[in-house]
């Protein structure tokens, strides 16, 4: 058969010395435009792809970065840690290899810094870490931020992205909604002003609780904001639903939040109405 007389091409040293060594790790690919892009670029970009504009998830460090000025920002010294209430056999060994691999110890980091000189208490939650989902930690420096902010008179921001509730936690991370919902109801009688700003995705727990109860909610352009998934709302209602209901731009049409900011102008929007509020 004329198969059997196909022979491999053996790899010639010429073409071995030819051989383009491409670092894995170092390129991702644009789920919009599908563009392959080198990640450093991207990073210096403000994590948006800089062939067509789309947005990528950006990391605490980059994000706090971008917000808050230089050598401005203290985080909050919380010894406490993450616990395995259920005793699931990979949880603990999964939160560790997190850790190694984002550097970060939580899905949320929380301190204080500053806005063009305005000093502000800011969360900024990582999808990275488990999908940004709230569990007992996440839950309770949230708490421990909002209380920061009464007791400093201090604007408060927290940049919100998750999956929801951590189900590896069990009902205690669903605890954590009520918990926030109250620190928040606290911060309101203060008097205090508080900006949730979405981002995608953001669902779940806690678009139930502390990211919709802010004074003023934000958004990036074509943030997935939402409870539960269109699958699944689809299949509990027994309806069809619109396009794109859960997008940034669907909620703003529909009041749910008060504005779309660009990535770029978020510092600046964040500056004017905290300035504004003074």
């Amino acid at each position: 058969m004329i198969v059997d007389k196909i022979k491999k091409r053996q790899p010639t040293a010429k073409r071995m010395q030819n051989k383009v060594d491409i670092q894995v790790g170092k390129w991702v690919k644009c789920d919009k435009c599908k563009e392959i892009l080198y990640k450093e670029t991207v990073r210096e970009n403000d994590s948006l792809c800089p062939n067509c504009g789309a947005y990528f998830r950006m990391h605490i460090n980059k994000r706090l970065e971008a917000i808050i000025d230089k050598d401005t920002y203290q985080r909050f010294d919380l010894d406490i840690d993450t616990t395995n209430p259920l005793e699931l056999e990979d949880y603990s060994r999964k939160i560790k290899a997190l850790r190694e691999k984002t550097g970060i110890q939580e899905a949320v980091s929380c301190g204080t810094g500053k806005i063009k000189g305005e000093k502000v208490v800011i969360c900024v939650m990582d999808s990275g870490f488990l999908m940004g989902s709230m569990g007992i930690v996440v839950g309770e420096k949230i708490t421990y931020a909002i209380e920061k902010a009464i007791e400093l008179k201090l604007p408060l921001i927290i940049f919100c992205v998750s999956g929801g509730a951590r189900m590896q936690e069990g009902i205690i991370s669903l605890m954590q909604m009520a918990k926030t919902t109250a620190a928040i109801s606290k911060l309101n009688k203060a008097g205090g002003l508080y900006i949730s700003v979405l981002t995608d995705p953001t669902y779940g727990g806690v678009t139930a609780s502390f990211a919709s109860l802010a004074d003023i909610i934000l958004a990036e352009p074509g943030a997935m904001i939402g409870f539960a998934g269109q699958r699944v709302i689809k299949q509990t209602i027994g309806e069809e639903l619109p396009e794109g209901f859960q997008t940034a731009e669907f909620l703003l049409k529909h009041g749910f939040i008060d504005k779309i900011v660009e990535r770029k102008k978020l510092k600046d929007t964040l500056y004017q109405l905290i300035d504004l509020h003074k």
